[in-house]
């Protein structure tokens, strides 16, 4: 284990059980978002302070290329929102020219320049062309593109591009086809298509243009190819999905970033295979989560470069003396970044480092209502190579952000603990409800609490719509400092069920999300140590699932998991996420187990559960209200805690929820900012914990209680609940309150924007337009009330 800092030996003195119903003053409550000396928090409450300048780009920079003269950097913008190309003077640091793209235009990751200079080719990947630009002196202008077109209609779907060193040629990493395509740039045709792995990230071409390596994204391997004819060498085995290609200028070497095994395969060039893996774990026996996905190697081949995008940091990688095929590879230090880094590059003189910085400093207060999913600004650093004393500075400093929780460090564990801080100790909760549901702010719906941090004015879901809410939040713990570690629900449910978004999951939902591209794919996303109930059942913890990643056939009323490791441990009676079934009845057919495992003595130890209806159809005609949905929402949490707590498990059980994610409301401390409960005699205090928790937080709180182990990088290093429990339990029992908010509330032919949300896709979370939805809601919710404007 890492050395604890000195920031998080604060946090772990904040973080005691309460005793005799008092908490410690201390209380480790510092908010998420950008702060005002330049640094930032993460919402896992990890501290971002970038290393050299910073230059303010777009909506998450992913890919780039210097220009041949080494003056100028185009660097794609690949976000949710407003994608663009932007030049960058690199000697100036100044950005000198912006084209955007609004949807349905696209770009994505790819971006390459003819060998003279004075062509650019960037991805147009929903498009299924490249773009075409003529580049003069810091200019891009556009020119006719490459359309990528083949007689069956082939989605391609390009990312990464490469080019021959006579420029004649240009190869592009087909995402959705699962190949890659050499194009004649005479001619701008598709001279021939070779299919490779799943869902391909990036092509490298050799120096000497003649072998191709792509890395396929969706699996563990890249695939080796003759650049001339495209027939397949090799398929080389690597770490868990491979994104960033490099070649070594000296030797030759191919280096290969493996996002989910935290490591980088170094592959003999000559041999095709592996010789040598490099980890990039920060700490001996670190689960997943550095997530590296960019690479670059120095002039002289001694130095590999490797943006950790899960750790907010570029690891500095010795290689040895350049030319030896022998020398052991191993990390000589670390750079701090910002949020999420993607690109790493070097200037000709090798002296400066440029990355790209996809989340900047974070999001910050939203009370003008932006979507969270592209209100947050991408940077560059501009960082001086450090020499070994800076970089041992820097590499003290990416330890002091990213603190780690050691529960054999708190000396402030007590007998009976609620949350055991040592194997040796014994929870008195037996069984935990772990409940998600969809998509709201902390303002939006606690706003108006009385108590905790809120703005009662962005409150659109308050005490009449939300009663069970509101007295759950007085009666056990208000948690006002909660937030979720993702933007959006493609990346919230991995979070939730994974402890972890991985690349895959935070690349693609920005395309899909705007619909420039299709849905993400289940294994992509999926990482090595597998889902929350993998690790029950690994931990010997009996596991059931209701509604959570499962498939719901309408017809048959049956419900099967998407991922097969969940085997039977499911109630197959109960939906999805389908707004033909309201949230009560959800939590009637949970009852029915929950009843018969009353009755039998066998209730599992660990239950999944979605009550996903608080996302609402917006204001479709013929459909409930916003907040009928919302309010059948909360009576379906109240009857679910009402059920528990006059049951004879109430005693030993604790109940935890969380929305998914804080896309579809204003909060005034940060967007990513939500509502969460936990529920259970040990926490029904009364008081207010501002203590900064995220879903790891929630997540680890579970692991520790039912002597699980924990998955990631993130949920390992997170700040147990600790503060919200109490060792003395009050047992009493809570009773539902019924709606004051009519459940049968239609909304009408007449109702605001119902012809807009008429045409939206409520099929599944997020399908339909989030900034058409939000106004929807709003004005629904809050009648004449001028809606707080975006402002982009």
């Amino acid at each position: 284990m890492k050395k604890i800092s000195k920031k998080m030996a604060a946090i772990v003195l904040a973080v005691t059980v309460v005793g005799s119903g008092t908490a410690m003053a201390a209380s480790y409550n510092i908010l998420a978002g950008p702060q005002s000396d330049n640094t930032g928090v993460t919402p896992h409450g990890w501290f971002l302070s970038p290393a050299g300048k910073q230059l303010t780009l777009g909506d998450f920079p992913m890919g780039a290329a210097i220009s041949p003269d080494h003056r100028f950097m185009v660097v794609s913008n690949d976000g949710q929102g407003t994608q663009a190309l932007q030049v960058v003077d690199i000697a100036q640091q100044k950005v000198m020219q912006t084209i955007p793209y609004t949807s349905p235009e696209t770009l994505f990751l790819g971006v390459v320049f003819s060998p003279d200079g004075k062509t650019l080719y960037a991805s147009a990947s929903g498009n299924d062309k490249i773009r075409v630009f003529q580049f003069n002196n810091g200019t891009l202008t556009e020119q006719s593109p490459i359309l990528m077109k083949d007689a069956n209609n082939t989605k391609f779907y390009p990312q990464g591009l490469a080019i021959t060193p006579d420029g004649k040629f240009l190869y592009t990493a087909n995402n959705l086809n699962n190949s890659v395509s050499r194009i004649d740039l005479t001619t701008g045709q598709i001279q021939g298509t070779t299919p490779v792995g799943q869902a391909p990230y990036t092509v490298l071409l050799s120096n000497d243009g003649s072998t191709l390596y792509a890395s396929n994204w969706g699996e563990s391997s890249i695939t080796v190819l003759n650049a001339k004819d495209l027939s397949v060498k090799k398929t080389v085995a690597v770490g868990l999905h491979p994104n960033a290609l490099a070649e070594n200028p000296v030797n030759g070497f191919i280096y290969a970033a493996n996002a989910d095994s935290d490591n980088v395969s170094v592959v003999d060039p000559n041999q095709q295979q592996v010789v040598q893996t490099i980890s990039l774990s920060p700490y001996r026996n670190a689960p997943s989560g550095s997530t590296p996905n960019a690479l670059t190697v120095s002039k002289d081949g001694k130095t590999l470069y490797v943006a950790n995008a899960g750790n907010n940091d570029i690891a500095v990688v010795d290689l040895g003396n350049g030319t030896s095929r022998h020398s052991s590879p191993s990390v000589k230090g670390l750079i701090p970044t910002a949020w999420y880094p993607t690109g790493v590059y070097l200037t000709d003189d090798g002296k400066q480092l440029m990355v790209l910085n996809a989340k900047g400093l974070g999001a910050g207060p939203n009370p003008q209502h932006q979507y969270i999913g592209n209100m947050i600004q991408g940077t560059m650093s501009f960082i001086d190579v450090p020499n070994d004393q800076q970089l041992k500075k820097y590499s003290k400093q990416v330890d002091d952000n990213n603190p780690v929780y050691d529960p054999k460090r708190d000396k402030k564990s007590e007998k009976n603990s609620p949350i055991p801080r040592s194997a040796a100790q014994e929870s008195p909760i037996k069984h935990v409800i772990y409940v998600i549901k969809e998509n709201r702010t902390y303002d939006q719906v606690l706003g108006d609490l009385g108590k905790g941090n809120g703005d009662p004015s962005l409150t659109q879901f308050g005490k009449q719509v939300t009663p069970n809410l509101h007295k759950l939040a007085n009666q056990f713990v208000t948690l006002d400092n909660f937030y979720a570690d993702g933007e959006v629900s493609e990346q919230g449910h991995p979070w939730m069920d994974q402890a972890i978004s991985n690349d895959y999951s935070e690349k693609s939902w920005l395309a899909h999300y705007s619909s420039r591209k299709a849905g993400t794919d289940d294994e992509a996303t999926k990482v090595s140590q597998g889902y929350l109930w993998n690790n029950a059942m690994n931990s010997g913890v009996s596991f059931r699932d209701y509604g959570e990643l499962v498939n719901f056939d309408q017809k048959t009323g049956i419900a099967t998991p998407r991922d097969p490791s969940m085997g039977n441990n499911l109630d197959p009676q109960y939906p999805s996420f389908n707004f033909k079934v309201s949230d009560v009845q959800r939590v009637d057919e949970w009852a029915k187990e929950f009843k018969q495992f009353e009755q039998n003595g066998n209730l599992p130890q660990l239950e999944m559960m979605l009550l996903p209806n608080d996302h609402t159809e917006g204001t479709t005609p013929g459909h409930p209200t916003p907040s009928a949905y919302v309010a059948q929402n909360d009576l379906a949490l109240g009857k679910l805690v009402d059920i528990v707590s006059h049951s004879k498990y109430w005693k030993d059980t604790a109940i935890f929820v969380s929305e998914d994610d804080a896309q579809n409301g204003a909060d005034h401390v940060d967007a990513h900012r939500t509502e969460a409960l936990v529920i259970s005699p040990y926490t029904q205090i009364g008081k207010v914990d501002s203590t900064l928790y995220d879903q790891m937080s929630m997540y680890r709180s579970i692991e520790m209680i039912l002597g699980m182990k924990t998955m990631t990088q993130f949920d390992a290093s997170a700040i147990p609940m600790l503060n919200a429990f109490s060792n003395r339990p009050n047992f009493a029992p809570y009773s539902v309150v019924q709606p004051t908010y009519p459940l049968d509330a239609i909304n009408g032919q007449n109702a605001p924007m119902a012809e807009v949300s008429k045409q939206m896709d409520f099929s599944q979370p997020d399908a339909a337009d989030n900034d058409k939805l939000n106004r929807a809601i709003w004005l629904a919710t809050k009648g004449n009330q001028p809606y707080p404007e975006s402002k982009k």
